[in-house]
């Protein structure tokens, strides 16, 4: 007799005796004989309990969700279930041990539940016990197993860093902890380990990993939480193609552990401009085409008045072509699109219809040669749509972009299943902040420029590009890094650019600016989101799905009713008063 999982037993142990436990999935009473589902962390297998059996009365008293322990013979069945991975036994049962009880519960523990997420959420513990969930932690375990095993192969090593540190700018806010012995001060919890990274760089460890805690306190949405979980990786000595030759290998690893495919290496390259002109996101899905195509020339001498007076204002004409579709599309429906863009701040959505002739909102106002050349530019033929924006380069490019991505969607152009991978580079070192009226750091203040570029940090902050990467999966960005500054003189150009005061730094960075005095390597990095990749490899579009307690929308958590009040006498040893 031994203790094993439902879903290890098959045909082949017929005779066998077996010791299980797990909780009441279903209970049916058939004629005298009773029936149950016993499932555990593997799977459900079929108990049988006779009348005359000893545990015959306690079996009679079971309910869902009871804990029990049965002792029992695997047995093959004479109606088998091919949707059970076990159907083609039952277990006859010996020996019934009731280990627990249970309250009703508040809903139906399946995969196929119609609870509200919300319920779901207040009861996780139980949301818990649903096969689809388990198996999704179960692929997250393999996930962060493939990488220590990948990672440790080609000589890396993990060291954990802080998560009691000091707030530095990394673009997000941070959560903070009062200290009780430093009245008056605080500690930040990490935005990432970028700092300590490095620091271990300066320290010599040259190939550091770590699946690391982190925390922003930002406004969420499905593939975000205020907490989360990085693959963290850096190493001294190496380039951009190095770093990213050892991202896409342990992606390719991951892949075909824990999905069989095989990823074909190198992984495409993409710079920022290219994916920005031709796809409006710097994390383009290529699981479909549907490419911006940029037709400003061909209204260089419009009529139409709200085009002309764009162009002549520096700004520029772009569209989509979703090829036979307009037959799809009533008014109403590109009334909707238009709503839609308008949330990216388009000024409104023109559109095209061929058809007979060409038709559509801007139909009447174009000529002879406008119409011949856009149907030769963006090849038309008969039921395309042709969606319009014009406006600023980053509104049109953007608002299309995520027109592209909703109608890729909504036409079903994407199949499940599939997955596209590639790089975008060269990322702009700065972002222009209309919140701030200042150039900001794209990534963080560390990301090394291009050398050829180390000119422009200070009078062309527009057209400088830095050493940096993001490996998007199906329009995710599933991870992203940088070839840091390790040159003083570069990274004083760069807090210079910033606008950073000698006390600024000081204050912000005073510690590891120090620190790069004392021999730094040349050394660069990246991290994954580890609860995006798991996102992404079960396919599901919720990233609560994937972590084992998550939190709300509002960063709230509904079962542990957390965050919540403190005592006065906390607050007290903390130094804090609340202002009321």
């Amino acid at each position: 007799m031994k203790k094993i999982e439902n879903n290890s037993l098959s045909i082949k142990n017929v005779g066998e005796e077996v010791e299980l436990y797990g909780f009441v999935s279903k209970k049916r009473n058939l004629g005298g004989l009773i029936f149950i589902d016993l499932r555990d962390r593997s799977g459900i297998v079929q108990l049988v309990i006779r009348p005359e059996d000893n545990a015959y009365t306690i079996a009679e008293e079971l309910r869902n969700e009871y804990v029990i322990k049965v002792i029992g013979t695997v047995s093959e069945r004479e109606s088998k279930n091919d949707k059970l991975a076990t159907g083609e036994i039952e277990i006859i049962v010996k020996e019934l041990t009731l280990l627990n009880t249970s309250l009703e519960v508040p809903f139906t523990i399946s995969d196929d539940t119609t609870a509200l997420e919300d319920t779901r959420l207040k009861y996780r513990y139980l949301d818990l016990r649903r096969n689809s969930l388990q198996n999704n932690l179960k692929i997250r375990h393999k996930i962060t197993m493939a990488t220590r095993n990948y990672l440790d192969s080609i000589g890396f090593i993990e060291v954990e860093t802080p998560v009691l540190c000091k707030s530095t700018p990394e673009g997000a806010r941070d959560y903070l902890v009062p200290s009780r012995v430093n009245e008056g001060k605080f500690y930040a919890l990490p935005q990432s380990p970028q700092i300590f990274k490095q620091l271990l760089m300066v320290g010599g460890l040259e190939k550091y990993f770590q699946i690391a805690k982190c925390f922003r306190d930002e406004d969420l949405r499905a593939d975000r939480q205020p907490e989360f979980t990085q693959i963290d990786i850096e190493a001294s000595y190496v380039d951009e193609n190095d770093v990213m030759t050892i991202g896409e290998g342990l992606v390719a690893h991951i892949f075909k552990e824990i999905k069989n495919i095989d990823i074909e290496l190198p992984l495409r390259r993409m710079p920022y401009k290219e994916a920005m002109d031709t796809y409006g996101s710097d994390k383009p899905d290529l699981r479909f085409e549907m490419p911006i195509m940029d037709i400003t020339e061909i209204f260089n001498n419009t009529s139409l008045s709200f085009i002309k007076d764009v162009i002549d204002n520096g700004g520029i004409v772009n569209c989509l072509v979703a090829k036979g579709c307009a037959s799809k599309y009533s008014r109403k429906e590109l009334d909707k699109l238009t709503e839609y863009v308008k949330t990216y701040k388009a000024s409104g959505l023109a559109y095209l219809k061929v058809e007979e002739e060409l038709t559509g909102s801007i139909a009447k106002g174009l000529n002879d040669k406008e119409i011949n050349s856009l149907k030769d530019k963006l090849n038309l033929s008969k039921d395309d749509l042709v969606l319009i924006i014009c406006g600023k380069y980053n509104i049109v490019k953007v608002s299309l972009g995520a027109l592209r991505c909703k109608l890729g969607r909504d036409l079903d152009l994407i199949k499940k299943g599939d997955y596209k991978l590639l790089w975008v580079t060269d990322f702009p070192t700065f972002e222009y902040s209309e919140e701030e009226g200042r150039y900001v750091s794209c990534h963080h203040p560390f990301t090394a420029p291009k050398d050829s570029d180390v000119d422009k940090l200070i009078d062309d902050k527009a057209n400088c590009y830095s050493k940096a990467y993001d490996i998007v999966i199906n329009g995710y960005e599933a991870g992203g890094g940088s070839i840091r500054i390790h040159n003083q003189e570069v990274q004083s150009k760069v807090f210079e650019a910033l606008g950073l005061s000698d006390e600024e730094i000081r204050e912000k960075f005073g510690f590891f600016v120090d620190a790069l005095k004392y021999g730094t390597p040349p050394h660069g990095g990246m991290a994954f989101g580890l609860d995006r990749l798991v996102m992404l490899l079960t396919e599901t579009d919720n990233i609560r799905d994937v972590i084992a307690f998550p939190k709300t929308a509002s960063a709230s958590c509904l079962m542990s009713e957390a965050p919540n009040t403190v005592s006065e006498s906390q607050l007290k040893e903390l130094h804090i008063k609340l202002d009321k």
